[in-house]
Protein backbone atom coordinates (compact mmCIF):
# COMPACT_ATOMS: atom_id res chain seq x y z
CA UNK A 1 0.00 0.00 0.00
CA UNK A 2 1.18 3.52 -0.85
CA UNK A 3 2.36 5.57 2.14
CA UNK A 4 1.11 9.15 2.14
CA UNK A 5 2.49 11.56 4.75
CA UNK A 6 0.48 14.62 5.68
CA UNK A 7 1.99 17.43 7.76
CA UNK A 8 -1.01 19.24 9.19
CA UNK A 9 -2.15 21.73 11.80
CA UNK A 10 -5.33 21.34 13.80
CA UNK A 11 -8.25 23.55 12.82
CA UNK A 12 -6.54 24.58 9.59
CA UNK A 13 -9.31 24.59 6.92
CA UNK A 14 -6.96 23.52 4.11
CA UNK A 15 -5.76 20.58 6.19
CA UNK A 16 -9.33 19.55 6.96
CA UNK A 17 -10.23 19.71 3.28
CA UNK A 18 -7.27 17.65 2.07
CA UNK A 19 -8.05 14.95 4.64
CA UNK A 20 -11.62 14.84 3.33
CA UNK A 21 -10.38 14.55 -0.27
CA UNK A 22 -7.95 11.77 0.68
CA UNK A 23 -10.76 9.81 2.30
CA UNK A 24 -12.84 10.10 -0.88
CA UNK A 25 -9.89 8.96 -3.03
CA UNK A 26 -9.06 5.96 -0.81
CA UNK A 27 -10.97 3.45 -2.95
CA UNK A 28 -9.44 4.70 -6.19
CA UNK A 29 -5.89 4.96 -4.83
CA UNK A 30 -5.49 2.71 -1.74
CA UNK A 31 -3.04 4.37 0.60
CA UNK A 32 -1.93 4.48 4.22
CA UNK A 33 -2.24 8.00 5.56
CA UNK A 34 0.42 9.03 8.09
CA UNK A 35 -0.48 12.25 9.87
CA UNK A 36 2.18 14.45 11.49
CA UNK A 37 0.98 17.37 13.59
CA UNK A 38 3.53 20.15 13.10
CA UNK A 39 2.63 21.61 16.51
CA UNK A 40 4.17 18.51 18.11
CA UNK A 41 7.69 19.63 17.17
CA UNK A 42 9.21 23.12 17.22
CA UNK A 43 11.31 22.38 14.13
CA UNK A 44 8.31 21.33 12.06
CA UNK A 45 6.27 24.25 13.33
CA UNK A 46 8.97 26.75 12.40
CA UNK A 47 9.48 25.16 8.99
CA UNK A 48 5.89 24.47 7.91
CA UNK A 49 3.75 26.91 9.93
CA UNK A 50 2.86 29.10 6.94
CA UNK A 51 2.65 26.42 4.24
CA UNK A 52 0.55 23.59 5.69
CA UNK A 53 -0.78 21.24 4.58
CA UNK A 54 2.28 19.45 3.18
CA UNK A 55 1.57 16.13 1.49
CA UNK A 56 4.30 13.68 0.49
CA UNK A 57 3.56 10.67 -1.70
CA UNK A 58 6.68 8.90 -2.95
CA UNK A 59 8.95 11.56 -4.49
CA UNK A 60 6.06 13.98 -4.97
CA UNK A 61 5.24 16.86 -2.63
CA UNK A 62 2.22 19.15 -2.51
CA UNK A 63 2.19 22.33 -0.43
CA UNK A 64 -0.67 24.49 0.75
CA UNK A 65 -4.23 24.38 -0.56
CA UNK A 66 -4.53 21.99 -3.53
CA UNK A 67 -7.44 20.98 -5.70
CA UNK A 68 -8.87 17.49 -5.55
CA UNK A 69 -7.86 17.02 -9.20
CA UNK A 70 -4.20 17.82 -8.46
CA UNK A 71 -4.29 15.50 -5.45
CA UNK A 72 -5.75 12.76 -7.67
CA UNK A 73 -2.97 13.23 -10.24
CA UNK A 74 -0.27 13.09 -7.54
CA UNK A 75 -1.64 9.92 -5.95
CA UNK A 76 -1.95 8.34 -9.40
CA UNK A 77 1.65 9.17 -10.30
CA UNK A 78 2.95 7.91 -6.95
CA UNK A 79 0.94 4.68 -7.23
CA UNK A 80 2.19 4.06 -10.78
CA UNK A 81 5.78 4.63 -9.70
CA UNK A 82 5.37 2.27 -6.75
CA UNK A 83 3.88 -0.47 -8.95
CA UNK A 84 6.66 -0.10 -11.51
CA UNK A 85 9.40 -0.37 -8.88
CA UNK A 86 7.76 -3.46 -7.41
CA UNK A 87 7.54 -5.10 -10.85
CA UNK A 88 11.18 -4.33 -11.56
CA UNK A 89 12.12 -5.66 -8.11
CA UNK A 90 14.42 -2.71 -7.59
CA UNK A 91 16.84 -3.72 -4.75
CA UNK A 92 17.34 -0.16 -3.51
CA UNK A 93 13.58 0.37 -3.29
CA UNK A 94 13.14 -2.95 -1.47
CA UNK A 95 15.89 -2.12 1.02
CA UNK A 96 14.38 1.32 1.71
CA UNK A 97 10.93 -0.20 2.29
CA UNK A 98 12.28 -2.85 4.66
CA UNK A 99 14.36 -0.31 6.53
CA UNK A 100 11.32 1.87 7.07
CA UNK A 101 9.27 -0.95 8.62
CA UNK A 102 11.21 -1.15 11.88
CA UNK A 103 12.52 1.34 14.41
CA UNK A 104 15.87 0.25 15.83
CA UNK A 105 17.77 1.36 18.91
CA UNK A 106 20.19 3.07 16.53
CA UNK A 107 17.28 5.08 15.11
CA UNK A 108 16.26 6.23 18.58
CA UNK A 109 19.84 7.19 19.48
CA UNK A 110 20.28 9.09 16.20
CA UNK A 111 17.02 10.95 16.77
CA UNK A 112 18.07 11.86 20.31
CA UNK A 113 21.45 13.11 19.10
CA UNK A 114 19.78 15.19 16.37
CA UNK A 115 17.79 16.98 19.11
CA UNK A 116 20.57 17.27 21.69
CA UNK A 117 23.65 17.70 19.49
CA UNK A 118 24.29 21.30 20.58
CA UNK A 119 24.17 20.39 24.26
CA UNK A 120 26.54 17.49 23.55
CA UNK A 121 28.99 19.75 21.68
CA UNK A 122 28.87 22.46 24.34
CA UNK A 123 29.43 19.96 27.15
CA UNK A 124 32.30 18.40 25.24
CA UNK A 125 33.94 21.80 24.67
CA UNK A 126 33.42 22.72 28.32
CA UNK A 127 35.04 19.46 29.40
CA UNK A 128 37.83 19.68 26.83
CA UNK A 129 38.91 23.22 27.75
CA UNK A 130 37.92 22.92 31.41
CA UNK A 131 40.30 20.08 32.28
CA UNK A 132 43.41 22.01 31.15
CA UNK A 133 42.31 24.90 33.38
CA UNK A 134 41.69 22.46 36.21
CA UNK A 135 45.27 21.13 36.06
CA UNK A 136 46.98 24.29 37.43
CA UNK A 137 44.16 24.67 39.97
CA UNK A 138 44.86 21.18 41.28
CA UNK A 139 48.59 21.93 41.40
CA UNK A 140 47.88 25.07 43.42
CA UNK A 141 45.73 23.02 45.81
CA UNK A 142 48.51 20.45 46.20
CA UNK A 143 46.75 17.64 44.31
CA UNK A 144 49.72 16.88 42.06
CA UNK A 145 48.77 13.34 41.04
CA UNK A 146 45.48 14.22 39.28
CA UNK A 147 47.03 17.40 37.89
CA UNK A 148 49.92 15.47 36.34
CA UNK A 149 47.43 12.98 34.90
CA UNK A 150 45.71 15.84 33.07
CA UNK A 151 49.03 17.19 31.76
CA UNK A 152 49.91 13.72 30.45
CA UNK A 153 46.45 13.31 28.90
CA UNK A 154 46.80 16.50 26.87
CA UNK A 155 50.46 16.07 25.94
CA UNK A 156 49.67 14.25 22.64
CA UNK A 157 47.12 16.96 21.80
CA UNK A 158 49.26 20.08 22.27
CA UNK A 159 52.94 21.06 22.29
CA UNK A 160 52.49 22.43 25.86
CA UNK A 161 55.51 24.73 25.61
CA UNK A 162 55.43 26.72 28.83
CA UNK A 163 56.61 29.87 27.06
CA UNK A 164 53.48 29.68 24.86
CA UNK A 165 51.02 28.81 27.62
CA UNK A 166 48.97 30.70 30.18
CA UNK A 167 49.81 30.41 33.90
CA UNK A 168 47.41 30.61 36.83
CA UNK A 169 48.05 31.61 40.46
CA UNK A 170 51.41 33.27 39.75
CA UNK A 171 53.04 36.63 39.20
CA UNK A 172 52.04 36.84 35.53
CA UNK A 173 49.46 35.20 33.25
CA UNK A 174 52.20 34.28 30.76
CA UNK A 175 56.00 34.16 30.40
CA UNK A 176 56.99 34.60 26.74
CA UNK A 177 60.44 34.19 25.28
CA UNK A 178 62.69 37.23 25.21
CA UNK A 179 62.42 37.21 21.40
CA UNK A 180 58.71 38.06 21.68
CA UNK A 181 59.69 41.50 23.01
CA UNK A 182 56.74 41.88 25.39
CA UNK A 183 57.38 44.98 27.50
CA UNK A 184 57.21 44.99 31.30
CA UNK A 185 56.99 41.22 31.44
CA UNK A 186 59.36 38.66 32.88
CA UNK A 187 60.55 36.25 30.24
CA UNK A 188 60.37 32.49 30.47
CA UNK A 189 64.15 32.28 30.46
CA UNK A 190 64.28 34.52 33.54
CA UNK A 191 61.81 32.55 35.67
CA UNK A 192 62.77 29.04 34.57
CA UNK A 193 66.51 29.27 33.97
CA UNK A 194 66.06 27.33 30.72
CA UNK A 195 67.99 28.88 27.82
CA UNK A 196 68.67 28.37 24.12
CA UNK A 197 64.93 28.20 23.41
CA UNK A 198 65.09 30.32 20.27
CA UNK A 199 66.49 27.27 18.44
CA UNK A 200 63.60 24.99 17.38
CA UNK A 201 66.01 22.03 17.30
CA UNK A 202 67.28 22.57 20.84
CA UNK A 203 66.68 19.89 23.47
CA UNK A 204 65.85 22.76 25.82
CA UNK A 205 62.42 22.80 24.27
CA UNK A 206 61.71 19.40 25.80
CA UNK A 207 62.46 20.94 29.19
CA UNK A 208 60.11 23.82 28.41
CA UNK A 209 57.42 21.35 27.43
CA UNK A 210 57.72 19.49 30.73
CA UNK A 211 57.94 22.68 32.82
CA UNK A 212 54.78 23.08 34.91
CA UNK A 213 55.70 25.96 37.23
CA UNK A 214 55.92 26.63 40.96
CA UNK A 215 54.34 28.68 43.73
CA UNK A 216 55.91 31.95 42.56
CA UNK A 217 55.57 31.59 38.81
CA UNK A 218 52.18 29.90 38.97
CA UNK A 219 51.17 26.73 37.19
CA UNK A 220 50.85 26.11 33.47
CA UNK A 221 47.50 25.50 31.77
CA UNK A 222 47.59 22.09 30.04
CA UNK A 223 46.76 23.60 26.63
CA UNK A 224 48.71 26.38 24.92
CA UNK A 225 47.43 29.96 24.68
CA UNK A 226 46.18 29.56 21.12
CA UNK A 227 44.31 26.32 21.82
CA UNK A 228 42.64 27.73 24.94
CA UNK A 229 41.42 30.72 22.91
CA UNK A 230 40.16 28.48 20.08
CA UNK A 231 38.08 26.18 22.27
CA UNK A 232 36.76 28.95 24.53
CA UNK A 233 35.60 30.84 21.43
CA UNK A 234 33.87 27.73 20.06
CA UNK A 235 32.21 27.16 23.43
CA UNK A 236 31.15 30.80 23.61
CA UNK A 237 29.60 30.71 20.15
CA UNK A 238 27.85 27.43 20.95
CA UNK A 239 26.23 28.97 24.03
CA UNK A 240 25.14 32.09 22.14
CA UNK A 241 23.89 29.93 19.24
CA UNK A 242 21.70 28.00 21.66
CA UNK A 243 20.41 31.08 23.48
CA UNK A 244 19.36 32.68 20.16
CA UNK A 245 17.30 29.64 19.21
CA UNK A 246 19.90 28.31 16.76
CA UNK A 247 18.67 30.80 14.15
CA UNK A 248 22.04 32.37 13.30
CA UNK A 249 22.76 31.99 9.58
CA UNK A 250 25.99 30.31 8.51
CA UNK A 251 29.02 32.46 7.77
CA UNK A 252 30.05 32.67 4.12
CA UNK A 253 33.02 30.41 3.40
CA UNK A 254 35.07 33.32 2.04
CA UNK A 255 34.55 35.30 5.26
CA UNK A 256 35.59 32.19 7.23
CA UNK A 257 38.84 31.97 5.27
CA UNK A 258 39.63 35.70 5.48
CA UNK A 259 38.62 36.28 9.11
CA UNK A 260 39.21 32.87 10.68
CA UNK A 261 41.91 30.98 8.82
CA UNK A 262 44.07 33.76 7.38
CA UNK A 263 45.06 35.47 10.68
CA UNK A 264 46.00 32.25 12.48
CA UNK A 265 47.78 30.95 9.39
CA UNK A 266 49.75 34.17 8.95
CA UNK A 267 50.77 34.34 12.61
CA UNK A 268 51.54 30.65 12.98
CA UNK A 269 53.34 29.96 9.73
CA UNK A 270 55.34 33.21 9.67
CA UNK A 271 56.66 32.25 13.12
CA UNK A 272 57.32 28.64 12.17
CA UNK A 273 59.08 29.39 8.91
CA UNK A 274 61.14 32.22 10.41
CA UNK A 275 62.70 29.89 12.98
CA UNK A 276 64.19 27.39 10.53
CA UNK A 277 67.89 28.01 10.07
CA UNK A 278 67.78 28.27 6.29
CA UNK A 279 69.75 31.19 4.91
CA UNK A 280 67.55 31.70 1.86
CA UNK A 281 64.41 31.73 4.04
CA UNK A 282 65.94 34.01 6.68
CA UNK A 283 66.50 36.61 3.99
CA UNK A 284 62.77 36.60 3.23
CA UNK A 285 61.24 36.11 6.68
CA UNK A 286 63.15 37.56 9.66
CA UNK A 287 63.11 35.63 12.92
CA UNK A 288 59.98 36.27 14.99
CA UNK A 289 58.29 34.87 18.09
CA UNK A 290 54.58 35.59 18.33
CA UNK A 291 53.20 37.27 21.45
CA UNK A 292 50.60 35.89 23.88
CA UNK A 293 48.17 38.55 22.67
CA UNK A 294 48.51 37.54 19.01
CA UNK A 295 48.24 33.84 19.85
CA UNK A 296 45.07 34.38 21.85
CA UNK A 297 43.57 36.82 19.33
CA UNK A 298 44.16 34.65 16.25
CA UNK A 299 43.06 31.55 18.13
CA UNK A 300 39.83 33.24 19.25
CA UNK A 301 39.12 34.48 15.72
CA UNK A 302 39.69 31.00 14.30
CA UNK A 303 37.45 29.37 16.92
CA UNK A 304 34.68 31.96 16.60
CA UNK A 305 34.46 32.03 12.82
CA UNK A 306 34.92 28.27 12.47
CA UNK A 307 32.00 27.69 14.84
CA UNK A 308 29.98 30.35 13.03
CA UNK A 309 30.65 28.58 9.73
CA UNK A 310 30.08 25.04 11.04
CA UNK A 311 27.29 25.17 13.63
CA UNK A 312 24.48 26.49 11.38
CA UNK A 313 25.40 23.84 8.80
CA UNK A 314 25.32 21.16 11.49
CA UNK A 315 21.93 22.52 12.60
CA UNK A 316 20.58 22.22 9.07
CA UNK A 317 21.83 18.64 8.78
CA UNK A 318 20.41 17.71 12.19
CA UNK A 319 17.06 19.26 11.29
CA UNK A 320 16.87 17.03 8.22
CA UNK A 321 17.75 14.04 10.38
CA UNK A 322 15.06 14.92 12.92
CA UNK A 323 12.44 15.33 10.22
CA UNK A 324 13.38 11.98 8.69
CA UNK A 325 12.96 10.17 12.01
CA UNK A 326 9.74 12.00 12.94
CA UNK A 327 8.28 10.76 9.67
CA UNK A 328 9.69 7.26 10.11
CA UNK A 329 8.35 6.95 13.66
CA UNK A 330 4.93 8.19 12.53
CA UNK A 331 4.83 5.62 9.70
CA UNK A 332 5.92 2.86 12.06
CA UNK A 333 3.33 3.81 14.69
CA UNK A 334 0.65 3.85 12.02
CA UNK A 335 1.62 0.35 10.88
CA UNK A 336 1.61 -0.95 14.47
CA UNK A 337 -1.84 0.52 15.17
CA UNK A 338 -3.20 -1.24 12.11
Amino acid sequence: MLNVTLYFQKDNPDCIQIKKDLTELQSQFPHRLVEVDIDSDELLKAKYNKVVPILEAGPFTLKGAVTKQKLQMTLGAASDRKNQLEKLEDPVYKMRIEKGKTVTTGDKISFWISKKYLLILNLFMLFYVGLPLLAPTLMWLGAEAPANAIYRMYKPLCHQFAFRSFFLFGEQPYYPLAEANVANTKTFEEVSGITNLDDPYSTSRFEARNYIGNENVGYKVALCERDVAIYLAILGFGIVFGLTGRKVKTLHWLAWILLGIAPIGLDGFSQLLSQFEWDWLSAIIPYRESTPFLRALTGALFGLFTAWFAYPNIEESMNETRQYYIKKFAVNNNQVSE
